[in-house]
């Protein structure tokens, strides 16, 4: 199955099943990828596990699917989440798909005062956050939430998850492995001010942490941040 198409349905997924494709999905195959009837795809809705499928039918708009086989069951993800400063819109947009691409399980817009901007766009947020997970191999798609002020979520955070905070010009020790779930915050681009940072320090819950020597862009400390927890314990 390897270079297989893959597509995320909502669907529920058992062999002998009739799936009906989205349009854009219709589309992608036919006119992009040029598949035709009894050429073979992959399923998956991030509950039921993956599925090998074939293309009973397709139309310029419309093109449904015959369930066959389980290709992999569904299994335990890093319990990774990554709570981010909202950026400009191509920049958001690559943290989405980074993020995806490196297995969180949830992400977290967060406003913060020198944020870029209080807006975003979730249905396109979370087309790219499929996407990602169609071509990364992914089972499942991360939650997407609604931003909250940075006030509003320490408040709310589970106070059992610890939270790495990405905090530039400080002298912070990296990140150590710690079992559990876990997850990383990182500010806007110019950081976080004063007040915000006295609101780490008040929640036994953050740990501020370095990435480094250098002084990241917002969407690379993202990125940078998640491969560093990769390396940690956190399912």
């Amino acid at each position: 199955m390897t270079g297989s198409i893959r597509l995320h349905v909502a669907a529920t997924l058992a062999a002998g099943d009739a799936i009906a494709a989205t349009a854009a999905q219709a589309h992608y195959l036919g006119t992009v990828m040029r598949r035709g009837p009894g050429d073979t795809v992959l399923l998956f809705n991030g509950r039921d596990g993956e599925f090998s499928a074939r293309i009973e039918t397709i139309r310029r708009d419309r093109a449904s699917f015959r369930v066959e086989h389980r290709t992999r069951s569904q299994s335990a993800e890093p319990d990774l989440w990554l709570a981010f400063a909202l950026l400009k819109r191509d920049a958001t947009d690559l943290v989405v798909q980074k993020a995806t691409e490196l297995g969180v399980a949830a992400l977290q817009p967060v406003i913060a005062e020198r944020g870029n901007t209080h807006r975003m766009n979730p249905d396109r947020l979370t087309a790219i956050a499929i996407e990602a997970a169609e071509q990364s191999e992914r089972l499942t798609i991360p939650a997407l939430h609604a931003p909250l002020p940075l006030a509003a979520l320490l408040s709310r955070w589970p106070p059992e998850r610890p939270l790495f905070a990405a905090v530039e010009r400080i002298a912070a020790p990296r990140i150590a492995p710690v079992g559990g779930p876990c997850a990383l915050l990182v500010g806007p681009e110019g950081g976080f001010i004063a007040a915000e940072l006295d609101a780490l320090r008040a929640h036994p819950f953050v740990t501020r942490v370095s990435l480094g020597p250098r002084i990241l862009r917002a969407d690379t400390a993202c990125i940078a941040g998640l491969a560093l927890l990769q390396g940690v314990d956190c399912r």
